[in-house]
């Protein structure tokens, strides 16, 4: 059975089903997705293209690219529809073995004339992709342009310089991505949720596509009517105000969370019409200039928990009351419990379940606090399932935003008592679905009066008034930063002054059903739509990607180790005085291959380090390098045959080679050293125990070699460390013979 672990989201597809294919749905611990898009599928009695149409269609738009592919390579989808969009949407899927690695991908089609909305490609090699790449990020830009233009006719897009793309860490082994974001232009002017969104990898190759669905009968302002920018702009400096905030940043590789003072503009002035100079806020345009956002707890005192702990048994009980279908179409089953951890680090019971119903069966989750026995991550499925099998929704009138909102606040305070004296009510309008009829709220967390970013409870409530989605995002930290040190609101408020400009845009003007575009001037700091002030410093910073790293200067591996720094794989604090001819400790180069090799997130290894025995006495768990070296252990990558491990001592190259031979899963073949010769000249300086890893390494080109000597005793350095490691991932890349993690 196909399970959908959902951590409170809202399914922006389907939810994954048995017997048939369905789109993924995306998850977000957050909550804020706000669109439900429910799949209906296409009836009997309508137009259905077969699986050779969308074959065709694909060949015309890839020629000769695929043409090695059969027609048993690929499998599609049925026909189907969004209730907001009757565009019929048709998938169709590839896979395909090439010299024993697998080629596979899948296009998604939309209308009659089957347009290209969708493309995935994995090739079956992307050695040729890796680190350092054949083509430059301006060369794969040319190369998104000439693809994207392949499928437009008569739209225009452009590149938008400030697009979002956050990866925490870059793996050796994964080709080089660039990711191109074009948006739709109309009047030479972008629209702001016409997008499109193309990845090329270093080799040239273009693997990911999406087309946002275009907005046909759509109606734009003209901008012959704009007003004065400077005016306008100068409007806004008037009377722009700032708030301060928490801001929580989370180190996914370590789990550790960092939290910092931010000043932000009020979320209460979004842009002004270019048209009428209004203002633009969550609520809609306003003549007036709106207040400073007001915050109101929704509980003034701790309130206490539903339970004081439950047991799995008290979990189920709460579980099977609170899912249990009213429909005869849908059968409840519970599937599995768990006593985890969740994203946060709080305690939970986890409850795995499923509908059946007559064409197969659906499964997700839901968590309750184990403390406290409140239900604090919920979807409600059922409902998406029945309307995925056509059974319509009750034509009733769907609530004003007043009424949901007390809905929501009902819903809360019966089911999650104990949380409510963190959260405020919420500071802004709702999202509404207007396909669906329902609302989505965000109430914020606060601490000593202040709001936290990225911290919150989210709410969805259908139509009818009941309950669609519940997400508690609540964080533990252990100390917030005193608000002592922040610089003044006046000194902010001048410095967010500066860097103010405006960028015209094309938006919706709000929740109505009008398919209507306004002309809209955004707000931007420092040209960016992502940037803050810190609060603390009065320097201002990019969210996510932060500041670009320093670069070092080497004779001849300048450029393999600037790519480990920027691709986050090593970590130079001082980039000025680095060294890169220093010895590496052995402690320094396991994080090195770790980061290299792995998605290793040390923060989320073992949840449960006071009950995992540690391998060496000197490297407990409360050991910055513990959870590294763990993995390494079970990986066998370093052996426990001594009762210490020296994180500080330098790793010589013949004991680097081990490493390397057994991450590359050839431990075996290298411990019998007997079936070995070594041919270079100081071959009688390598330690039985390592000629076969020596042999090993030295035959695939793992360590450059100096007038025909290995220096096997020699300590490695950061430069040797860094072009061997990238060697070493082509390796993997190509063989695909190593550990998998």
């Amino acid at each position: 059975m196909v399970k959908l672990r959902k951590l409170g989201i809202v399914l922006t597809s389907s939810a994954l089903s048995l017997g048939m294919f369905s789109s993924v749905a995306n998850a977000s611990p957050s909550g804020n997705e706000t669109t439900q898009k429910i799949q209906i599928q296409v009836a009997a009695s309508e137009k259905i293209l077969t699986k050779n149409d969308l074959i065709k269609r694909f060949k015309e738009l890839f020629p000769k690219q695929f043409d090695d592919l059969t027609n048993s390579d690929f499998q599609m989808s049925s026909g189907h529809y969004y209730s907001d969009d009757k565009e019929v949407r048709y998938n169709l899927f590839f896979n395909k073995m090439v010299n024993g690695k697998s080629l596979y991908g899948s296009v998604g089609f939309v209308g009659e004339e089957l347009e290209i909305e969708t493309f995935y490609f994995q090739p079956s090699n992307e050695k040729d992709a890796l680190f350092p790449a054949k083509v430059s990020k301006d060369e794969a830009r040319k190369i998104a342009d000439e693809f994207m233009k392949k499928f437009l006719t008569d739209q225009e897009y452009q590149l938008e310089t400030d697009s979002f793309n956050y990866y925490p860490q870059q793996i050796l082994t994964e080709p080089i991505r660039y990711n191109f974001s074009f948006s739709r232009t109309k009047n030479k002017v972008s629209i702001s949720d016409q997008r499109i969104e193309i990845t090329v990898l270093g080799n040239g190759e273009v693997t990911n596509f999406y087309k946002s669905p275009d907005k046909k009968s759509a109606t734009f302002e003209d901008t012959k009517q704009i007003l004065d920018k400077n005016n306008l702009l100068k409007k806004l400096k008037d009377n722009i105000s700032v708030e301060l905030q928490y801001q929580i940043d989370m180190d996914y590789r370590t789990g550790e969370k960092a939290v910092k003072l931010v000043y932000q503009p009020s979320s209460k002035i979004q842009g002004v019409h270019a048209v009428s100079g209004k203002w633009l806020t969550p609520n809609g345009y306003s003549t007036t200039v709106p207040e400073k956002t007001k915050v109101e707890t929704i509980s003034a005192k701790p309130l206490p928990p539903k339970q004081k702990g439950v047991t799995l048994e008290e979990a189920k009980k709460i579980a099977e009351k609170f899912i249990k279908s009213n429909s005869d179409k849908l059968k409840l089953s519970i599937q599995a419990m768990d006593e985890v951890k969740n994203y946060n680090g709080q305690n939970v019971i986890r409850v795995d379940y499923t509908y059946e119903h007559a064409n197969g069966g659906y499964g997700t989750s839901l968590e309750i606090n184990k403390d406290t026995g409140e239900i604090i991550q919920y979807y409600d499925i059922s409902r998406d399932i029945l309307q995925q099998n056509g059974e319509k929704p009750d034509k009733v009138k769907s609530l004003t935003q007043k009424e949901a909102l007390t809905q929501a606040l009902k819903y809360v305070k019966e089911m999650i008592p104990s949380y409510l004296h963190n959260y405020a009510l919420p500071v802004g309008d709702a999202n509404y679905d207007e396909a669906q009829g329902s609302y989505h709220f965000s109430f914020p967390r606060v601490v000593k009066g202040i709001m936290v970013m990225g911290d919150q409870i989210n709410v969805s409530i259908a139509r009818d008034g009941s309950l669609n989605n519940l997400n508690v995002d609540f964080q533990e930290i252990e100390s917030w930063p005193s608000l002592d040190k922040v610089i003044s609101e006046k000194e902010a408020l001048v410095k967010l002054k500066d860097a103010l400009s405006l960028k015209l845009a094309y938006m919706k003007p709000g929740l109505g059903k009008e398919n209507r575009y306004d002309l809209v001037y955004q707000t931007l700091f420092n040209e960016n739509i992502y940037s803050f002030l810190d609060a603390t410093t009065g320097e201002w910073n990019s969210l996510g990607n932060g500041k670009s790293p320093s670069t070092i200067s080497h004779p001849w591996a300048e450029e393999e180790l600037n790519y480990l720094i920027s691709a986050k794989v090593l970590e130079v604090k001082d980039t000025k005085n680095f060294n890169g001819d220093a010895a590496v400790s052995k402690g320094e180069a396991l994080k090195v291959i770790l980061n290299s090799l792995t998605y290793f997130y040390e923060g989320m290894y073992y949840n449960d380090n006071e009950n995992k025995k540690q391998t060496f006495d000197n490297i407990d768990p409360k050991h910055p390098l513990y959870q590294a070296i763990e993995r390494a252990v079970d990986m066998g990558v370093i052996k426990p045959n001594s009762k210490s491990f020296d994180v500080d001592t330098p790793i010589t190259r013949e004991e680097l080679a081990a490493w390397y031979i057994r991450v590359l899963g050839q431990e075996q073949s290298a411990k019998y050293s007997n079936i070995y010769k070594l041919d270079f000249a100081d071959a009688d300086k390598v330690q039985k125990e390592y000629t076969g890893y020596v042999a090993i390494a030295n035959s695939i080109g793992l360590f450059k070699m100096d007038n025909n000597q290995f220096h096997p005793s020699q300590e490695v350095t950061y430069a040797e460390l860094a072009v061997s490691t990238i060697l070493l991932a082509h390796e993997i890349s190509e063989n695909r013979n190593a550990f998998r993690y």
